[in-house]
């Protein structure tokens, strides 16, 4: 079908607050994380309302492209990477291996953006093993990334992915969200554990029921030229019997899909954020989370004036 720890040790208080924040940035700058997936950015050096306090904990992994294509932060390894393609990651090498991969001086959401020019056929990805917060029991999590474009006019024949986050393929262990290969387009998210546990017979997707099972379709997205559209993906349970996931767009639940009780499998040295599989636009702001957020906490993200990096002290 297609390609698809250092520890602060230190704690917030009234005399030791500007003591953290002192040390957190020289961690951030050192390549360093905070003390652990559940204090995220270590927000506490910060005076944050509940709300985005709360949100801040969570972070795992925030890339904004307003310092270069690495990511401001990561639990894990945060330099960005591209290799031929995903059957060839091992020949990755760091950095945008592309010509018609930019980053866009003052387009984006928030300061700079990645632009992709022409159809990436490259493989471009931040590695996962950290930065996503993987389990391999009861797997929750959050994504939260920003599109501009326009998919009729900008994006060329055939599917495209934005985002994967897989081990090995699209169908396999993996959460994406795609743009169908004809127009109008319908914008989909598709959450797939093991390829031998859900699709053993090994049908394609469209003769197989188990596919369609496993996707949120809308069908009238609303992306356009030169608007910012927020996209977030939600996970609860994965890796259990009862395993779930919910599509948001500009804040707006679109649709859930649940009963994804086949295992999620990983090669953690393997795994990967992957960026704009055959995209062409505008890509901004993309964020991990340690678990689902909330309706309410997608709105607060949604509603950030200055971006996830108003979370955590840069």
């Amino acid at each position: 079908m297609r390609w698809l720890e250092c520890s602060t040790g230190l704690e917030s208080s009234e005399g030791g607050r500007l003591a953290l924040g002192l040390v957190f940035f020289a961690l951030l700058a050192s390549g360093c994380s905070s003390s652990g997936r559940d204090e995220g950015a270590g927000k506490k050096a910060r005076d944050l309302d509940p709300a985005s306090a709360a949100i801040a904990d969570a972070l795992t992994f925030h890339a904004s492209f307003d310092n270069g294509s690495d990511a401001d932060f990561g639990l894990g390894e945060r330099r960005i990477q591209t290799a031929p393609s995903y059957e060839d990651q091992y020949q990755a090498t760091p950095g945008i291996g592309s010509p018609d991969i930019e980053i866009a001086a003052g387009e984006g959401r928030f300061g700079d953006a990645l632009r992709f020019k022409t159809k990436n056929t490259k493989a471009l990805f931040y590695r996962a093993k950290d930065s996503v917060a993987y389990s391999d029991s009861d797997w929750s999590g959050t994504v939260s990334f920003w599109l501009s474009l326009d998919p009729s006019a900008d994006l060329e024949p055939g599917f495209c992915d934005p985002l994967q986050v897989t081990h090995a393929a699209y169908n396999d262990a993996a959460l994406w969200v795609d743009f169908t290969k004809e127009n109008p387009r319908q914008f989909r998210l598709g959450v797939f554990g093991d390829l031998k546990a859900w699709n053993p017979g090994n049908l394609a997707p469209d003769d197989n029921p188990n596919f369609q099972k496993r996707l949120v379709v809308v069908n009238r997205p609303p992306f356009e030229r030169g608007r910012w559209t927020h996209i977030v993906i939600t996970h609860t349970g994965l890796n259990t019997e009862s395993g779930a996931a919910r599509l948001y767009i500009d804040g707006e639940l679109r649709g859930v899909t649940q009963g994804i009780s086949e295992p999620f499998t990983w090669d953690l040295e393997r795994a990967a954020i992957r960026l704009g599989v055959n995209y062409v636009g505008l890509y901004d702001e993309v964020s991990f989370f340690s678990r689902a957020l909330s309706n309410k906490e997608i709105q607060t993200l949604h509603e950030l004036d200055e971006g996830v990096s108003s979370l955590y002290p840069g």
